[in-house]
């Protein structure tokens, strides 16, 4: 098999950042192609928590400033040899991502991540890094390909490459939610640079990077098939139709030796399939440290994700009260506001020996959840893979 060069750019990297499966994805792939001998850097943002890291960071000399219609911000970089031993490349720039305590719900999110993508091909000849695959991951990095056939079109660095996007979740396909957009707001795909100021929080990224990709995968055979549909296709069913020889569906896996309960450093009491009766300690321990009522008898539900409709958190939170009611005890830790949140904290304050809520996402409280809860609760509207449940099941949590 010939070996080849990678880049894998994305919004999210765990451990370093993550709200969901991406960053999870964006760990685990990068490592499995490693190990089949491939060459490989990780391109993505360097927020402001990631400082808190304490991340044996190599700093660049070389800084670059960048210009787009009316924008021009000055960004640096930064590099971490990853557990995995392939290199993460940090983009840093204050405003836009270093100075944010959050990944995303900025009103200029469409701005900050539009000069991500132009900052990753930049970084690219500063690397002197061509490679043979950028690997794009979902709406965030949608404008890479973009910009490839446009603006960097006679470049000629970048003349042999290939682009892949992944589109892990279409429903995500810029700074907005796809449904709200006003009919005269669209994005067409056209010319960026002669859209108006302030139109940029309407640009599409999903479909520019879908219309300009060489190829693009899911995350599952079956959302393959779906998201050519008008039930699933979220407003792009037609644009994917016209590329449906180039769209492919690729399940997604887990990395074992990343979730893995007998090594995981983040649960309280580490068990095997020869020691499972171990389990039942890290419920002990949750309960606990939150004040639950100890009794290992008590089933717990586990939930682990963001606090989004599409997650179902509207099922769960029209039921809290019944649920409640009932002799067992439920863990959730995850990102979002709104209702959701509110109605969990509220919960929370109502029965604090029966409900955990824990926000921000937390991955080590994830992994807790995972190793103390008997089920995994994920009653999502639509899942194009789902980690979640693979991970549950890793760590013995029924789903």
């Amino acid at each position: 098999m010939k070996k080849i060069k990678i880049a894998h750019i994305s919004a999210e990297v765990s451990p370093y950042s993550k709200t969901g499966g991406l960053g999870d994805v964006v760990r685990s792939l990068p490592t499995a192609l490693g190990r089949m001998g491939h060459q490989i850097i990780v391109i993505t943002p360097f927020y402001k928590f990631i400082k808190e890291q304490n991340l044996p960071l190599e700093d660049f000399s070389q800084t670059v400033s960048l210009s787009f219609a009316d924008y021009r911000f000055n960004f640096s970089f930064k590099k971490v040899i990853s557990q995995n031993k392939y290199p993460v490349f940090f983009v840093v720039q204050e405003e836009l991502f270093s100075g944010r305590e959050k990944l995303y719900e900025y009103p200029n999110d469409a701005l900050r991540f539009l000069f991500f993508d132009l900052s990753v091909l930049e970084l690219l000849k500063i690397l002197k890094f061509s490679p043979d695959v950028l690997h794009c991951h979902d709406w965030h990095t949608g404008i890479v390909p973009y910009f490839l056939k446009t603006l960097y079109k006679d470049d000629q660095n970048f003349s042999n490459i290939a682009t892949l996007l992944t589109i892990h979740n279409l429903s995500f396909q810029g700074a907005f939610n796809w449904w709200q957009v006003p009919p005269e707001k669209k994005d067409d795909g056209g010319d960026l640079l002669k859209r108006k100021e302030n139109d940029f929080q309407w640009v599409n990224f999903m479909r520019r990077g879908i219309m300009h990709a060489d190829l693009i995968n899911t995350v599952s055979e079956r959302y393959a098939k779906e998201i050519l549909t008008p039930e699933f296709g979220c407003g792009l069913d037609n644009l994917l139709r016209r590329r449906k020889e180039d769209v492919y569906g690729i399940i997604n896996g887990i990395d074992y030796k990343i979730f893995n309960p007998n090594f995981d450093p983040n649960v309280y009491i580490n068990y095997d399939v020869d020691s499972f009766e171990k389990k039942v300690e890290n419920k002990i321990a949750l309960q606990q440290e939150f004040g639950l009522t100890i009794d290992k008898r008590i089933p717990m539900i586990g939930l682990a994700n963001r606090l989004t409709e599409q997650k179902g958190f509207e099922l769960l939170i029209n039921l809290l009260d019944e649920l409640l009611k009932q002799n067992l005890q439920i863990a959730v830790v995850g990102t979002g506001g709104g209702v959701y949140a509110d109605a969990l904290r509220k919960a929370r304050r109502k029965h604090p020996q029966k409900i955990i809520f824990i926000s921000p996402f937390d991955e080590s409280y994830a992994r807790k959840i995972y190793a103390a809860s008997d089920v995994y609760l994920l009653p999502s509207r639509f899942e194009p893979c789902g980690l979640s449940q693979l991970i549950s099941l890793r760590y013995g949590s029924v789903p």
